[in-house]
């Protein structure tokens, strides 16, 4: 298959990596230093011992113009969502008449509703697609619906060092099993993955996302790791009342949670005392995901009318803490000022 590759970062990187691997014609779009590395000396992929990793180095073609890339019969999307809306304005060379877009990235994605409930479906969500740029440039027919378990670093640019984890979900928006979707799951296995295709891939994103959104945010503000939040009584606390306010909002939309927040810390507790993205984000000085994987829950609880006090609280918090460091944008009165050092 010829596969592109837009956002060539951590995600990115290991997928890219793994499909070459696999025997796939791959092309990515980046920048930057990301794109000079791995123009000059391919892309380097780190995998097995923490200080005696395995290095294997694999050639892809990579550009800073889709045009030059051309027709993909698959687009992987592995872009942070903050600037998905923009990125969406220049793959349109990559997309044939044909190709499939797999979209591979944190939160509530801007086609989730299609094939869940038209109605909501019909909606502009502020928080993902406000203007609805990102449907125009690509419509919920194309796409595919992943899910990534894995974890993976990018310790310097062209470099992927792969964490924990093998697994990505896949699945059509519409449910069933399509030719196009069966092709892009065989093509992520013959890079290694274990691969399941999902009858409902709204549901494995809600399910995600009900670990994450709190996870998140919480461990930016503080800058803790995941085992020290959850010791902390009051706090684990407040982080399943979220995350049953969440659970409710999945209920009204027909995407249940199958177990209690407790049950899901047990399972976040296995993991150790890692470090979320979005810590690594606010450490990295990079702009952080507030709205796909927190402010898109509350603005769906007003639509379906579930009441959100403690996700609407941790979101304040949250953005509040982003703005005031500059990795989240401000009311537009209020960046005037900014600006203007008032």
């Amino acid at each position: 298959m010829r596969i592109g590759i837009v956002g060539l970062g951590a995600v990115g990187g290991l997928l890219a990596a793994r499909l070459v691997a696999g025997g796939h014609q791959v092309s990515a779009l980046a920048r930057g230093a990301t794109l000079e590395h791995v123009r000059q000396d391919g892309l380097a992929l780190l995998e097995g011992a923490e200080d005696r990793p395995r290095e294997t180095r694999l050639q892809l073609r990579v550009s800073d113009d889709a045009a030059e890339l051309g027709e993909q019969d698959l687009v992987v999307l592995s872009v942070k969502t903050t600037g998905l809306a923009d990125v969406a304005q220049r793959i349109g060379p990559l997309l044939g008449p044909d190709t499939a877009v797999l979209s591979a990235m944190n939160g509530v994605p801007w086609w989730f509703f299609h094939g869940l409930d038209e109605a909501l479906a019909g909606r502009e969500w502020q928080a993902i697609d406000a203007g609805g740029r990102i449907a125009a440039a690509i419509p919920a027919r194309r796409v595919l619906g992943a899910v990534v378990h894995f974890s993976c670093a990018m310790p310097a640019p062209g470099v992927v060092r792969h964490g924990q984890g093998n697994r990505l979900i896949l699945g059509e928006p519409q449910g069933g099993v399509s030719e196009r979707c069966a092709r892009a799951a065989q093509a992520l296995r013959d890079g290694g993955f274990e691969v399941e295709v999902s009858q409902r891939i709204q549901q494995d994103v809600w399910f995600k996302l009900w670990g994450n959104m709190t996870m998140n945010p919480i461990s930016a503000i503080t800058g803790a790791t995941a085992d020290r939040i959850l010791d902390d009584p009051l706090v684990r606390g407040f982080i399943s009342r979220a995350m049953r306010e969440a659970a409710a909002i999945g209920e009204r939309i027909g995407l249940p949670i199958p177990i209690t927040p407790e049950q899901r810390h047990e399972v976040t507790r296995k993991l150790g005392a890692f470090r979320t993205s979005m810590l690594q984000d606010v450490d990295a000085g990079k702009a952080v995901e507030l709205d796909a994987l927190v402010a898109i829950v509350a603005e769906i609880g007003s639509a379906v009318g579930v009441p959100t006090p403690d996700i609407e609280a941790l979101l304040g918090i949250a953005r509040l803490h982003a703005r005031v460091r500059g990795l989240y944008p401000w009311p537009a009165p209020v960046a005037a000022a900014v600006a203007s050092g008032a």
